[in-house]
């Protein structure tokens, strides 16, 4: 099943304003479904294409890059040789799938873009790992995008729904609620959505009429395709990144979600582990959201990265990882997370698919913690913005709220210590749109209009 992704118009925007001066990388987790939407997209937009797919290429497919690539026109004859046609048409494009296997092809995309004869399509997984970089020259000829598990629009896409964004879209910038009854249906399929996930395995399952059950399988193997990959890592850099993705559910539970050292050993420092952190941030399947030292615009020149919070690149496998310790049947479960009436800490699910949401958007995720006396307190207490994007070159703070307390101590003493100018200020919840003293508050689907 095909489905419709967001990328596409990116893929379409830089095929049409790169106009062959460069090459694509789409740049994500294993299983969202690159190689699905660039063969779709190669499919429709070129006379003809051709995939290699580095999984699985021959060692003769492999030799010609190291071989003839400084000789193209003896290139492009051994690999039409090698893999029994040629291209056929004026607009032609080879994917090269899996580069990260191969870096080496990676390289060779310099010489290929400047030859000019065909257009170059990559994907990846692990693309910035050190050793996929380590001897290749990165060629400055790529324009690298990033891809994420299918989004909320996507999914009710995927159902056939096209009426409910633009209804929410247009709530959204009046600033006016949609009213209980549209509120609740929205409601009830955001939290289906949340408990299925944006893999599209999963979401296929959903929409051919799979049981939960069913559809928590699929998540299972793709959680044990994630972890053999981390294993890997282990093995090479005696790191423990598998050990770490195993308890982000564990750390969620903590207060305030930061990461404990504690949960892994009792002994493990940051320092020891940073490498494995990094590398489950830029393998995409899970998203780091970093603590500043200041609410200062330039976010990143105040990151302080041995304070961090850890979530699940995709929520429907969070929420697998977390049924995997329950001893309900799965189908129970999924139906009982979906009328909001599971016994567990459904802030832990919802802070996930808001860090999740707000990474599909484009934004890098940052907390900040600080300490203030309010009037009339003894001493300084220790508060907390869960989430700080930039818009407009000023900061935009937001608090996630799984319950119906509307408190936020936090965003009003954020101002009075900093004394500063903020261009919305977001508290997300699960009730309908309200602003009122200068704060939105907004359900937890319209996140991505942030």
């Amino acid at each position: 099943m095909i489905f419709k992704r967001k990328v596409y118009d990116k893929l379409l925007e830089w095929k049409e304003l790169s106009a062959g001066s460069s090459a694509i990388l789409l740049e994500g987790a294993r299983r969202i479904g690159k190689t699905t939407i660039v063969e779709e997209f190669a499919k429709n937009e070129y006379d003809d294409y051709m995939i290699l797919d580095f999984a699985r290429e021959s060692e003769d497919i492999r030799n010609n890059f190291t071989e003839n690539i400084n000789d193209l026109d003896t290139f492009f004859r051994n690999l039409f040789l090698l893999k029994g046609r040629a291209l056929q048409g004026k607009k032609c494009a080879l994917i090269f799938d899996e580069i990260q296997l191969f870096p080496l092809a990676r390289q060779a995309i310099k010489y290929l873009v400047a030859d000019g004869r065909y257009e170059y399509i990559e994907t990846g997984s692990l693309i910035s790992i050190k050793k996929n970089v380590k001897d290749i020259l990165i060629p400055s000829e790529e324009y690298r995008i990033k891809m994420y598990p299918m989004d909320f629009e996507e999914y009710l896409w995927a159902l056939g729904d096209t009426v409910t964004i633009p209804i929410i879209q247009d709530a959204f910038k009046r600033k006016k609620p949609l009213g209980d009854s549209i509120h609740r249906k929205v409601m009830k399929n955001f939290r289906t959505y949340m408990a299925v996930g944006g893999m599209p395995q999963a979401v296929e399952a959903f929409v051919n009429g799979r049981t939960f059950a069913q559809i928590d399988f699929i998540k299972r193997n793709i959680l044990d395709l994630y972890e053999e990959d981390l294993k890997k890592y282990d093995d090479e850099n005696r790191e423990k990144a598998s050990v770490i993705y195993k308890t982000i559910p564990e750390q969620l539970e903590n207060k305030n979600s930061h990461f404990k050292w504690s949960l892994i050993n009792k002994n493990a420092r940051f320092q020891n582990y940073m490498d494995a952190v990094s590398f489950i941030s830029e393998s995409m399947i899970g998203n780091e959201c970093i603590n500043v030292t200041k609410p200062e615009v330039a976010l990143e020149l105040f990151a302080d990265r041995s304070n961090f919070k850890l979530y699940m690149g995709d929520t429907g496998l969070l929420v697998t990882r977390i049924m995997q310790n329950r001893d309900d049947l799965d189908e129970d479960l999924y139906k009982s997370l979906i009328i909001d009436r599971l016994g567990i800490n459904q802030g832990m699910i919802l802070e996930n698919m808001v860090a999740q949401m707000l990474r599909a958007a484009g934004y890098s995720l940052y907390f900040h913690e600080y300490l203030y006396k309010p009037d009339g307190s003894a001493m300084e207490k220790k508060y907390e913005v869960d989430f700080l994007v930039v818009k407009k070159k000023k900061i935009c703070p937001i608090e996630v709220k799984s319950s119906n307390y509307l408190s936020h101590k936090s965003f009003d003493y954020l101002v009075k210590k900093y004394q500063m100018k903020m261009e919305d200020r977001y508290i997300i919840y699960t009730k309908d749109l309200n602003y009122q003293d200068g704060i939105m508050y907004i359900p937890a689907y319209m996140t991505m209009l942030i």
